[in-house]
């Protein structure tokens, strides 16, 4: 079953300021990957991101606060939390999230393919992104466990809504990671309900 989706009808226009603020942020980043993938993350410096976005470089600190940042923060989380609250709601917890990150997932990867294929590639590539990403699993956590807590019924502070919300978030970040180390073959979103679903079934093997 295809979860509902807001109609574009329906999604409240954002204002100009907004507007304005999305476009900054994605002018910043395509010029980073853009430098990234031509002399490499670390020979890249914030000043060059920012004369290569016609932007200052306090700017880019202002909706970057790290160079790791602008690698990894993205608007993925209201995407994926518009997936999962479109999700059935007496659907179990760990199929309503591997039904909503694959779905997520298939959109995502239908616009920013290249981008993400980088994202990841940094990821695997350079420890300092690699080490950010806890900071950022932390934030999508909070959302899961947010909208998990509302389809339970259980406090946002339970302990078995923690753990579970942990153990698929390390789900999603493995599939990544296999997926990337071969190749980067096949659906990445195959790979991420595969991983659901070790879970789903109780971590056998």
């Amino acid at each position: 079953m295809a979860p509902a989706r807001t109609s574009s009808a329906a999604a409240p226009k954002l204002g100009l300021r907004e507007r304005k603020k999305i476009r900054t942020r994605r002018a910043i980043r395509q010029a980073a990957y853009r430098l990234f993938a031509e002399q490499g993350y670390d020979a890249t410096p914030v000043d060059q991101i920012a004369e290569a976005a016609e932007v200052s470089p306090s700017t880019v600190f202002r909706y970057f606060p790290t160079k790791e940042d602008i690698v990894l923060a993205d608007e993925y989380d209201s995407l994926i939390e518009e997936e999962l609250r479109g999700r059935p709601p007496g659907e179990p917890p760990v199929r309503a999230v591997r039904e909503a990150l694959c779905s997520a997932l298939e959109r995502m990867y239908e616009e920013d393919f290249a981008e993400i294929d980088q994202r990841v590639r940094l990821v695997l590539g350079v420890p300092a992104v690699r080490a950010r990403l806890a900071e950022h699993n932390a934030v999508t956590g909070r959302m899961l466990t947010r909208v998990l807590s509302e389809r339970t019924g259980r406090p946002e502070d339970d302990l078995e809504l923690r753990v579970v919300t942990a153990a698929m978030l390390g789900c999603l970040n493995e599939a990544l990671f296999h997926w990337a180390e071969h190749g980067m073959r096949g659906d990445v979103g195959e790979q991420v309900g595969r991983a659901l679903a070790v879970l789903e079934r109780g971590l056998t093997l």
